[in-house]
């Protein structure tokens, strides 16, 4: 997993339609990545499905986010394809059932194995996280399902952003 010259790192968050998780994920790693200074890391989300494309990310993800201190223009969901993977060094599943779903999806790209290679679970960067590797998914549920993932995202984008400054090359998820 290489950046590309001049390109910096490339990451891509994952979760089901790209209007919880992922851009939520997507919102805290930016912010985090402007206060440490470190511009040349390029951040977008996508969703493993197509039922949001085009839409702005939930009004509760927003509201949460904003209640926190984030601001962000409007988000436009996307759906994550096998093509995909070759514009990105790192793509970050929020769940294990998206790594599973983005394994899949690379039996399709160019380069099977380096796309596989580039897939990881985000709270594999918080050693918290424990028996509980996966962002809970707050869509079903209330807000108070999207402050915690508001809190599992800041977690895990803090030990990411770590993982990012010790080698701003290749970012990689702790051995």
């Amino acid at each position: 997993m290489t950046a590309g010259q001049n390109d910096g790192v490339r990451v891509c968050f994952v979760c089901s339609g790209n209007i919880c998780r992922s851009p939520t994920a997507e919102v805290v790693l930016a912010a985090k990545l402007r206060e440490a200074g470190l511009g040349e890391v390029v951040v977008d989300s996508a969703g493993t499905g197509d039922w949001h494309v085009g839409e702005d990310m939930d009004p509760r993800s927003r509201a949460t986010l904003v209640a926190h201190g984030y601001d962000w223009p409007r988000h436009e969901a996307k759906q994550f394809t096998a093509a995909d993977f070759a514009s990105r060094d790192l793509v970050v599943a929020l769940d294990a059932g998206h790594v599973r779903r983005l394994r899949d999806l690379a039996d399709d790209a160019d380069d099977p194995d380096d796309a596989r290679a580039k897939i990881v679970l985000l709270r594999s960067y918080d050693s918290s996280a424990g028996a509980e590797p996966d962002v809970l998914d707050p869509y079903y549920g209330d807000s108070d399902g999207f402050v915690e993932v508001l809190r599992q995202v800041e977690v895990a984008c803090a030990g990411l952003l770590a993982s990012v400054r010790a080698d701003q090359q290749t970012p990689s998820p702790p051995s």
